[in-house]
């Protein structure tokens, strides 16, 4: 599965009992998106990756952008928005951790900034 197989997909309602994904998954997903990095907080795994923007507005037009992508795909991120950056971190909150719906939205994100 390449980086486009994941951003040609959607993502799925995760319920509470959805799986986490396993050491194999990731070790099969992350080369797909290697500027994100997994960090771990308050014991939950996250995605999480910064873009560099020349302007303050241009950040902000990026994170209108990934809003916007979320609502399609009811999957919602934090995002941090400062001069000349933004910090988007992915994880699925109803599991306390990392899905493959997480991959699924860094993928478009990073698809968001390369336009």
């Amino acid at each position: 599965m390449d980086k486009n197989d994941l951003t040609n997909n959607s993502c799925e309602a995760c319920h509470a009992d959805a799986p986490l994904v396993t050491k194999e998954e990731i070790e099969e997903l992350k080369p797909k998106i290697p500027a994100w990095e997994i960090l771990t907080i308050q014991d939950i795994d996250r995605l999480s990756c910064s873009f560099a923007f020349k302007t303050y507005m241009e950040g902000l037009s990026f994170v209108s952008k990934v809003a916007a992508m979320a609502e399609l795909e009811d999957h919602h991120p934090e995002i941090v928005l400062e001069w000349g950056k933004v910090t988007v971190s992915w994880w699925s909150h109803k599991i306390k951790g990392l899905h493959k719906n997480d991959f699924i939205a860094a993928a478009k994100t990073d698809s968001i900034y390369a336009e």
